[in-house]
């Protein structure tokens, strides 16, 4: 018994401190995996999502007899996608994707403040959109989502 103990605690030893390992480091989403205009279309169909459910909300809203399951349905789907919306804003655009540029970069750093610009336009709206119903927050998401792939993928030729 002790001899099992012994070989066996040579072994954790030499496995742990003389064969070579590799350590592997990775981004926070793996890269080359995901594609930059996929997550723009993806945007996109949150962003129609969302406008679907703001208008079925109003229709159910206008009813005389309310469906509340429904229309509590409909409110959670928006959010749902809106926040979806955020999440890909922030985690693969803002945390990953663009990255900071100092003011004396000159053009690079212009189109840096316009990229950070549009996306905090996205952030907003879409913020803005599970707390409203106004469709006009439609085409101001619409237009800040178009704005920032002109500024991206400028650059990026995707």
């Amino acid at each position: 018994m002790k001899n099992i103990k012994t070989i066996f605690l040579s072994l954790i030893v030499i496995s742990t401190f003389l064969l070579p390992t590799k350590s592997y480091a990775h981004c926070e989403i793996p890269c080359g995996i995901y594609q930059d205009s996929l997550r723009i279309q993806m945007i996109n169909e949150h962003i129609e999502t969302i406008e679907k459910s703001m208008k079925m909300i109003n229709k159910l809203s206008a009813e005389g007899e309310k469906n509340y399951n429904q229309l509590v349905r409909w409110i959670m789907n928006k959010e749902e996608h809106a926040k979806k919306i955020q999440k890909i804003v922030s985690q693969y655009f803002l945390h990953q994707r663009i990255k900071p540029t100092l003011p004396n970069a000159g053009e690079k750093y212009t189109k840096y403040i316009k990229q950070l610009t549009s996306l905090h336009e996205i952030l907003v709206y879409s913020m803005k959109a599970k707390q409203s119903t106004d469709l006009e927050l439609i085409k101001k998401l619409e237009n800040s989502v178009h704005k920032f792939a002109g500024y991206y993928f400028h650059k990026h030729k995707h």
